[in-house]
C-alpha cells in the first residue's frame, strides 16, 4: 500500500466542465480521488456496487452519484454500464453569476448518492451538456439539470434545506484536505465573518454546528488515510495538525468509539 492516495484526473486544465456518456469498459477501478473537480456521475444501466470513502452503495439504476474532490471512490460493476460523467471545476462556479445555480451545487456537495424517480429529463439535459460550448447555455442547462435532479430525487444521505454563499465557500476551505484546521474562528476569518455567524449559517443550512462540520471533515480525511495508506499513526496525526498522536487518537476516539488503529484493523 502506497504512502499517498492515488489521483486521478480527467479534465483537461484549461477546461471547466466537462460532459461524457460513462465509459462502458469501467468496471472495476483502484481507490483513487480527483483533486481539481466535482464528479457527478449518473447511472441508467447496470448493476454492482459504488464505494465512496468508507461507504459502499449498492447500484440502484437510475441513480446520481456526487464525489467531492477530497473523497475516495472505487466501481465494482457486474454489468455493462450506461449512463453520463460531469466534471465541473471551481473556476466554473466563481465565473457564475447565477446565485441559485451557486445554491443548487452547494445543496449536491453534501450528497452522495441519490435514487431517480423520473430518469427521461436528466438524460435529456446531460445530452445537450456534451455537445454545448456556449457557457452561458451551459449554465442554463447545469442548473436545470441540478434541480431536476435534486426535486426527482429520494436522497441516500443527508439532504440540505438551503445554502448559501459563505456555506459553499466553507466547504471549499474544508475541502483544502493539506490545510485543515481544527478551528472555527480560523475559518470564520478566512469567509470574513465571525465565529457567531459561520455558526448560524452552519445550523441554518445543515442542521450541524460548524464544530461538527469541520470534525466530520477531518475524520472523514483521516478515516481515508487509515484505509487507503500505510502512513503510520503518527504520521496522519502530522498531516492532520494535530499536536501529536496521542491529541489524535483520542480526538478520533472521541467521534468514532474507535482508536485510530482499531478503526484501520476492522
Amino acid at each position: 500500500m502506497k504512502k499517498s492516495i492515488i489521483v486521478n484526473d480527467k479534465i483537461e486544465k484549461t477546461e471547466l466542465i466537462k460532459v461524457s456518456p460513462f465509459r462502458k469498459e469501467v468496471r472495476k477501478t483502484t481507490p483513487h480521488k480527483h483533486n481539481n473537480y466535482l464528479e457527478i456521475i449518473c447511472l441508467l444501466e447496470g448493476k454492482g456496487t459504488h464505494t465512496i470513502d468508507y461507504v459502499q452503495y449498492p447500484i440502484k439504476v437510475p441513480t446520481v452519484f456526487f464525489v467531492r474532490k477530497e473523497q475516495v471512490h472505487h466501481w465494482d460493476i457486474e454489468t455493462l454500464p450506461e449512463g453520463y460523467v460531469l466534471l465541473l471545476k471551481k473556476v466554473f462556479v466563481e465565473q457564475s453569476m447565477d446565485n441559485e445555480l451557486k445554491n443548487l451545487l452547494a445543496r449536491s456537495s453534501a450528497l452522495n448518492c441519490l435514487h431517480l424517480q423520473e430518469k427521461d429529463t436528466v438524460e435529456i439535459l446531460f445530452q445537450l451538456l456534451i455537445f454545448e460550448k456556449d457557457y452561458t447555455v451551459i449554465e442554463g442547462i447545469l442548473k436545470a439539470l441540478l434541480a431536476k435532479i435534486i426535486n426527482s430525487a429520494q436522497p441516500v444521505s443527508m439532504s440540505v434545506k438551503k445554502n448559501n454563499d459563505i456555506m459553499l465557500l466553507f466547504r471549499e476551505l474544508l475541502n483544502n484536505t493539506e490545510d485543515l484546521k481544527n478551528n472555527v474562528a480560523y475559518y470564520a476569518e478566512k469567509l470574513n465573518t465571525t465565529p457567531q455567524n459561520l455558526n448560524s449559517i452552519s445550523r441554518k443550512t445543515l442542521n450541524l454546528s460548524a464544530s461538527k462540520i469541520i470534525a466530520e471533515h477531518i475524520i472523514g480525511e483521516a478515516k481515508r488515510l487509515l484505509i487507503y495508506t500505510e502512513n503510520s499513526i503518527s504520521e496522519i496525526a502530522y498531516l492532520l495538525n494535530f499536536n501529536d498522536a496521542s491529541h489524535f487518537v483520542k480526538y478520533f476516539k472521541r467521534h468514532t468509539t474507535f482508536t485510530p488503529q482499531a478503526f484501520r484493523n476492522n
